[in-house]
């Protein structure tokens, strides 16, 4: 059985409740606020580890109150943070969320992240059957150099492109696996594209960022599920309703979920199916690392 790496981001996030978001200039009374552990990176980790994957996070903290907490709480989920390092020249990742009606605004205040190096990434000894994870909450140089030892370890990489940047292809071309929301994809494609679009828009859109037969490239659909496109057709596999409550971490649950089935051994159509009902769970709970779903959880919503 393979493990879970993931090299990326940690963050408090602050996350202020109201009845809708204010428009620009404009101040609205919140209704609560919230601390929740996040950050893309710990996300993804804690989702894996949370359903049974042995996890490994590679980012950095500040040596402030928030890194305290941030560090207690990836300890207790079973991610293992011997290469998460303290960095005392700047503070921990911070995001500033407002959740109004289910959907959020952030600003994401990089902190730490921002000095994740090609040197963080250079210790763990990564093998075949193992699984690298990255985003873009760290610089891309790290997540080249973090990838190019994935690949000559014979590891499966997957990339989370967000939030959307431009990239070049030389790191595109060391991505096994692209997975990134519509919005993602219209920003990398320079396509307008919408939530009623066919799924076949996106399956264009999709394919003309492929850089190799091998490669897959996923398209989270929120509700509409997730759409596949690899060397033969476009597979979708349907979402779930649910009511959502939170959607923020929706996106990182999916990823760690993936990632801890491939590590498992699990085809892409299996790992695709678990990882759409584990992100169904987490809609439903407030905060992003917190929400994250147990391996007894996504069962029972796999046997309904």
């Amino acid at each position: 059985m393979g493990r879970v790496f993931v090299a990326g981001s940690i963050n408090m996030d602050v996350v202020a409740t109201a009845g809708r978001h204010p428009r620009v200039g404009e101040t609205v009374a919140g209704t609560a606020v919230h601390y929740f552990p996040g950050g893309k990176g710990a996300n993804q980790a804690v989702a894996a580890a949370k359903l049974g994957a042995s996890t490994t996070l590679i980012g950095r903290l500040g040596t402030d109150a928030f890194g305290l907490q941030l560090r207690a709480f990836l300890a207790a989920q079973g991610v293992n943070l011997d290469f998460v390092t303290d960095s005392a020249e700047a503070h921990s990742g911070t995001a500033i969320i407002t959740l109004a009606d289910a959907d959020n605004t952030i600003v994401v205040v990089p902190g730490a992240n921002a000095l994740v190096s090609a040197e963080d990434v250079s210790t763990p000894a990564l093998a075949k059957g193992d699984v690298a994870v990255s985003q873009f909450e760290i610089p891309q140089p790290t997540i080249a150099a973090f990838f190019t030892r994935a690949r000559a370890a014979g590891a499966t990489t997957i990339l989370n492109p967000a939030p959307a940047a431009m990239f070049g292809t030389g790191l595109l071309d060391l991505v096994d696996i692209l997975v990134l929301n519509e919005t993602e994809l219209g920003f990398l494609t320079g396509l307008e594209l919408r939530d009623s679009d066919e799924p076949a828009k996106f399956a264009g859109a999709a394919r003309s960022l492929r850089r190799s037969p091998s490669q897959i490239i996923c398209v989270t659909l929120g509700k509409r599920g997730v759409l596949a496109i690899g060397d033969g057709d476009a597979s979708l596999i349907a979402g779930r309703a649910v009511k959502a409550v939170d959607t923020t971490g929706a996106g990182d649950c999916f990823v760690g979920a993936l990632a801890a089935q491939l590590a498992e051994g699990h085809t892409i159509p299996e790992a695709l199916n678990y990882a759409n009902a584990a992100a169904s769970i987490c809609v439903q709970r407030m905060g992003a690392a917190p929400s994250m779903p147990t391996s007894a959880e996504v069962a029972a919503v796999l046997r309904d």
